[in-house]
């Protein structure tokens, strides 16, 4: 229990915790209900695609800036600003949502905005973790982060279902909108020791040192490009729900939101599994299985037609992509020099959340074209073909990953044997 509470020994992080889980949950009641509204106002998969695709297209296209901003200044205090400025998108939304004057394109509008905003919050938010935690507590943080992240996943959707099928989608935005009040308090009592002060280089070549860094350092390249592939291929099954749940499951409104909460209680179970690891261990290995069992569990999933089984289907869906997200942030974590991480946090981001909406906007007009199952189905198969690719270069990733993480953990204080039990990528 120690160990699987590791990083709850941290005030500041026990209430980033506490914060964090009740804004998620609002997060993700948005979520669910913003895609039932655009699927309600066009019937359109496409569309459905174009909403995410307007999400997340700022974090691709401004992450490396945030991430640069990370590195520059107090990341506690960009925190309270991007979450004070996020939770402003959902109150507008609700606004205009109960008024009943919604119209898809200030949906479009309203989630740019929140896109643009999540462009400098998330490579904060990564690479806040180690400043609340330290190295000693960082793979457990990363694990904890993402049950908290999917035990909002499993109770968000189902709430929003409920609350979109009695009252309509403007209460979600609402409580979505007040939830950023519990995060922006836990920040604000956080006692966060000043870093260090460092000279800059000038802005464009501090921006592109993330880029420098991944390009030369082939085990964070390769599990980059797996993480960008599976974003790209296996996550718009996610964006497509509301078609599979109208025209082929026929469960309304509170059936999305079971068949979200399924894949999120699947990835709460992954996460769990995660959090009771020690070290870095292994984790090359979890990732190259986990993404093929993911692409498995699309397959699957797309070949169903009955409610309940396509439910149980996606808790492995769920369980294996976060495994795959995680697995991947603590190795890339554990290797990154402290005077980087937000920078190439923010590549990270760009591959993980940047490559989605491509992805969606793909999915979205190929479901059209074809079926939603068929579309599913063929990013399945893709993330089972790149997770083999990395499985039979692991040999090859694994002298470099040790010693980098080796040299991390040295330089960080820590006995390089105390994490990693002398190993690297994949043992």
């Amino acid at each position: 229990m120690p160990h699987f509470l590791g990083a709850f020994r941290h005030r500041n992080y026990r209430l980033y915790f506490g914060g964090q889980i009740i804004s998620l949950t609002g997060t993700w009641m948005q979520s669910v209900a913003e895609a039932w509204l655009v699927f309600r106002l066009t019937g359109s998969p496409t569309l459905l695609g174009a909403t995410s695709f307007a999400t997340l297209i700022p974090v691709f296209l401004f992450a490396t800036v945030g991430g640069t901003v990370a590195d520059r200044v107090n990341r506690r205090r960009l925190l309270i600003a991007t979450q004070t400025v996020s939770m402003l998108c959902p109150l507008v939304l609700a606004a205009l949502t109960l008024g009943g004057v919604v119209r898809v394109w200030q949906v479009f509008v309203l989630a740019t905005c929140l896109g643009i905003v999540n462009a400098f919050d998330v490579p904060a938010r990564q690479a806040f973790l180690v400043d609340m935690v330290g190295r000693g507590d960082l793979a457990n943080a990363i694990a904890l982060n993402s049950s908290m992240v999917n035990s909002a996943r499993v109770v968000g959707p189902a709430v929003a279902g409920l609350l979109v099928a009695a009252v309509g989608e403007g209460w979600c935005f609402l409580l979505n909108g007040v939830s950023y009040v519990a995060v922006i308090a836990s920040l604000s009592m956080m006692r966060v020791p000043a870093a260090p002060a460092r000279p800059h280089p000038p802005a464009l070549r501090e921006v592109l040192g993330g880029f420098r860094f991944v390009r030369r350092t082939a085990p964070v390249r390769a599990l980059l490009a797996l993480l960008g592939v599976a974003s790209f291929a296996g996550m718009p099954y996610s964006v497509l729900m509301p078609v599979f749940d109208e025209r082929i499951l026929h469960g309304g409104p509170a059936g999305l939101g079971i068949l979200m909460a399924s894949a999120g209680l699947g990835a709460l179970g992954g996460a769990i599994a995660l959090v009771t690891r020690r070290g870095v261990r292994g984790l090359g290995r979890w990732v190259a299985v986990s993404g093929t069992a993911f692409g498995a569990a699309l397959i699957a999933f797309s070949l169903s037609h009955r409610f309940w089984l396509s439910a149980a289907l996606l808790v492995p869906v769920g369980a294996t992509m976060i495994v795959q997200m995680a697995a991947s942030n603590t190795l890339i974590q554990a290797m990154v020099p402290d005077a980087l991480r937000g920078r190439v946090m923010a590549v990270y981001s760009m591959m993980f959340m940047g490559m989605a909406p491509f992805g969606a906007l793909f999915a979205g007009w190929m479901a059209e074209r074809t079926s939603a199952p068929a579309t599913i189905a063929l990013g399945g198969l893709v993330c089972m073909a790149a997770s083999a690719v990395f499985y039979a270069r692991l040999p090859a990733l694994r002298n470099e990953a040790r010693q980098l993480i080796v040299a991390q953990e040295m330089a960080g204080g820590m006995p390089a044997a105390e994490k990693t039990g002398g190993s690297a990528l994949a043992q």
